[in-house]
């Protein structure tokens, strides 16, 4: 489940992100408790954010914070201690949107704001599950992983 904090009041298309996590709980086999949180913040809160906990005092256009540090295969059974005992939910982590640099993002590339959305969620939550792009090797697993199931889903540059 991803649980959605729009603190921007941005009218971003929920439905999408939804789905967006359903697949990619889908692609990495994910548990039916796996709970991500994601805020939808403007530019200067995710300055602040990533001035803070980055030491990079800029705008930026997605921020993920990992609660886990996922092997993949992921198999529930490796977290039996990272369970929440109260609601039962295992928290991957926090994703921290920039809707105002997603905007501006979506009419660099030329395509929709909703598009660009979709797939910042889907960058932040490929790095709460380990991927990254530092190095180039990992940098081409990451978009591969991120144009497959952008793809998958329908969700193309327009």
């Amino acid at each position: 489940m991803i649980e959605i904090f729009d603190e921007t009041g941005s009218g971003l298309d929920n439905k999408l992100i939804y789905e967006v996590f359903a697949a990619v709980a889908k692609e990495f086999c994910l548990p039916d408790n796996a709970y991500v949180e994601l805020t939808v913040a403007d530019g200067e809160t995710i300055r602040e954010v990533n001035r803070e906990y980055r030491n990079v005092d800029s705008v930026t256009d997605v921020l993920s914070f990992p609660n886990l540090e996922v092997n993949l295969p992921f198999k529930a059974e490796d977290y039996p201690d990272d369970v929440d005992m109260a609601t039962g939910e295992l928290m991957l982590g926090e994703i921290m949107l920039c809707y105002d640099r997603a905007v501006e993002q979506s009419k660099e590339y030329g395509h929709s704001v909703e598009r660009e959305c979709a797939y910042l969620v889907l960058h932040g939550l490929l790095h709460l599950l380990g991927f990254d792009h530092i190095e180039d090797s990992d940098k081409v697993k990451m978009r591969a992983e991120e144009e497959k199931i952008l793809t998958d889903l329908g969700i193309t540059r327009d």
